[in-house]
């Protein structure tokens, strides 16, 4: 690859000699990490097409998404056009009494200050996979260059993708404060992002997001399941309409490699720079290194999946590649609950440190009869009959599950989310299940599949310009679940009627079944699994195992912060725990620190639809990495840990202030300070 280079001791940059020998000068070039295949750019000019908007700027980001000139066949550039559109929208609340424009959106720069522009950011855009060499793992990574890369104080920022999203799914969060405070980001869709295998056409998609044949794309594609042609014409027959993505279905577990690659993507970066700004070897052919982890600072960064990828990068890096951490909603699971107490208020809370796949599971149980309408209450129905909940009735049995919910570790902030959740983990939890215990599509994971469905809950399969636009459009986790064992054949979950059972419940059995696989045991009578349920149960809890974080952040300064409101990773799941964790293995020698937000949930987009409720977090992953790029470049203080106390609004026609969003104090009252103590946390209520 090619770059344009300059001399940076003309900007203030010191220049590696070369060593005495051939050993050092080798040491001192700009070599290609081992694990990157081809690379390739696009120098964006700020105007028609950016780094940040895909040139539809603050207001072409807040309209609907543009269309496609021919919707079958959309070009690589209208894709990312797209992708950047729908995840920028994901991750924030584009309402403008949310503070869309006003406190966060691409044209509020990077002090804070609403302008009236569009907030178009020129530069340069490279991508490339990690993978070692078969085409399996084919992780794509992408660095950001701002064109107003400050070389006299270089920073890297990591944007690996929450959710299970693609490569831009952190473009509105880490990778926009990134670019505005002139930083490189570093991007990865650690694994997991968009990769959509259809059985129909044995089709995949590419790195640029076109969709191409299994067979043409060869080791190009971000995902094919890894089957037999006898096995894959089998299932499609079987099973039309069913689909394979990436995250379930690569039998590879991402997750337990999720830091290993942000901390690639942090490689990927420093060869970038190395190559665009470093100097020309005496070869003529290669850079010599300028730009290192000694003079450059870099944040890992991002928020849920991605925010739990920065804290493992963290404890994992072996290079010296991270300064520090400062990330928002982390989903982090400790190795242990044990060893470390949290407090709120007066009383140890309920669940401290449990796994995902743990609570998830739980969720799905429940979280779906709190959704229950009178004209159906087929979930609450049949948990009760099973001796699962409790209640004459339904609104009765939706409380008894709240409490449920509550007494497993919930906080009571998030009774009011715990209904719009339910969706969201019966997706979780199916799609952690296979992802943990690296089943293959093929083995329908207690009788659970993924497709799209009709308005009767028929699978069906995806129409052309579906698969063609998958790239922009899915999030990583592609249809609906679809519960194969259902009474009257198979249904989406939702509409799926468990065998022996008198109404639509659901699909309950299947989700019992899943909380069997988390637990080990019987989710109804408790007793042991045996037979295949074991096997699979014992598969799955190794792969959960695999993703535990050690809590070690090595005495790198770290700002965690969560909203206490969480339904979906709770706090005391999560950063809470972790901070106790943390606690056992650094002990008074951690620089980490923990805020947490009232009101503040894990979905800004809820912010406009419960005013009274939700305030947007998004404003203190911001606040969170200001105050720890002032910290590693000019060594102000980190906050300490502390609550900081929001104002919700009576309706979502009162715009959304600053007085709404305190800031993160640098003295906290004691009413607001989060004290560790030996290994307790003590978090106010």
């Amino acid at each position: 690859m090619q770059i344009k280079t300059m001399v940076l001791a003309l900007a203030g940059i010191a220049v590696a000699a070369c060593g005495s020998n051939e050993h050092d000068e080798q040491q001192d070039l700009n070599l290609k990490p081992s694990f990157l295949g081809d690379i390739s750019s696009k120098t964006y000019d700020g105007a028609s097409d950016d780094l940040l908007t895909a040139g539809l700027g603050k207001t072409g980001l807040a309209a609907a998404a543009p269309a496609y000139a021919d919707p079958a066949n959309p070009t690589a550039a209208e894709l990312r056009r797209n992708a950047i559109h729908a995840n920028y929208r994901a991750v924030l609340d584009i309402a403008a009494n949310s503070g869309y424009g006003t406190l966060y959106g691409p044209n509020v720069d990077a002090k804070g200050v609403a302008g009236t522009g569009e907030g178009k950011v020129a530069g340069t855009e490279y991508i490339a996979y990690a993978d070692d060499g078969s085409g399996s793992q084919n992780v794509t990574l992408m660095v950001q260059v701002p064109a107003g890369f400050d070389v006299k104080n270089p920073c890297i920022v990591t944007g690996t993708s929450s959710g299970s999203r693609g490569i831009y799914g952190a473009i509105g969060s880490a990778g926009e404060w990134g670019l505005k405070n002139n930083c490189a980001v570093a991007y990865s869709d650690k694994g997991s992002g968009t990769g959509l295998y259809t059985f129909d056409d044995d089709s995949v998609n590419l790195q640029s997001g076109l969709r191409a044949t299994r067979t043409a794309a060869a080791k190009n594609s971000t995902f094919a399941p890894a089957l037999t042609d006898a096995a894959r014409a089998a299932f499609a027959a079987a099973y039309p309409g069913r689909v394979a993505f990436k995250h379930a279905h690569s039998q590879q577990n991402p997750e337990k490699d999720w830091g290993k690659f942000t901390l690639q993507a942090v490689e990927f970066a420093f060869y970038v720079l190395n190559e665009k700004y470093g100097t020309l070897a005496k070869d003529n052919n290669s850079h010599v290194v300028v730009l290192t982890p000694k003079n450059t600072i870099t944040i890992a960064s991002s928020i849920s999946n991605g925010a739990g990828s920065a804290l493992l990068a963290a404890e994992q890096d072996t290079k010296g590649l991270i300064s520090g951490v400062a990330a928002t909603e982390p989903q982090i699971q400790p190795k242990t609950a044990a060893g470390y107490t949290v407090r709120q208020g007066a009383a140890a809370v309920s669940g401290q440190g449990k796994a995902l796949f743990d609570y998830s599971t739980y969720a799905a149980l429940y979280q779906p009869c709190i959704a229950s309408t009178a004209a159906a209450p087929g979930r609450c129905t049949a948990l009760a009959a099973k001796g699962l909940l409790n209640g004459g009735d339904l609104l009765s049995q939706q409380n008894d599950a709240k409490a449920r919910l509550k007494a497993y570790g919930w906080l009571p902030d998030s009774d009011v989310l715990q209904a719009a959740h339910a969706g969201t983990n019966v997706l979780v939890a199916v799609t952690y299940a296979y992802a943990y215990g690296k089943f293959s599509v093929t083995d329908k994971v207690c009788g659970l599949s993924f497709a799209p469905t009709d308005a009767a809950g028929g699978p069906l399969a995806f129409t052309t310009a579906q698969k063609a636009s998958s790239f922009a459009t899915q999030n990583g986790i592609i249809g609906s679940v679809v519960y194969e064992d259902s009474v009257g054949g198979a249904r989406a979950y939702n509409l799926g009627v468990s065998p022996g059972s008198q109404l639509a419940d659901q699909s309950l059995d299947a989700f019992l079944c899943l909380r069997s696989l988390a637990t080990g045991i019987d989710a109804v009578s408790g007793a042991a699994l045996t037979g295949t349920l074991a096997a699979q149960s014992a598969r799955v809890r190794a792969g959960m195992a695999e993703v535990a974080a050690t809590g070690n952040l090595k005495g790198k300064p770290a700002i965690i912060v969560h909203g206490r409101s969480d339904a979906l990773i709770p706090v005391n799941f999560a950063s809470r725990a972790y901070v106790g964790l943390n606690a056992t293995a650094e002990g008074s020698a951690s620089k980490l620190r923990y805020i947490e937000v009232t009101n503040a949930n894990h979905f800004d987009s809820f912010t406009n639809a419960l005013p009274a409720n939700i305030v947007p977090l998004h404003v203190y992953l911001f606040r969170a990495l200001d105050a720890m790029l002032a910290n590693l470049r000019s060594n102000a203080a980190l906050p300490p840990s502390q609550v900081v106390r929001t104002v919700t609004r009576a309706d979502n026609t009162t715009p959304l202030t600053t007085a709404n969003l305190p800031p993160i104090a640098t003295t906290p009252t004691v009413a607001n300070t989060i004290a560790v103590t030996g290994t307790t946390v003590a978090v106010p209520d």
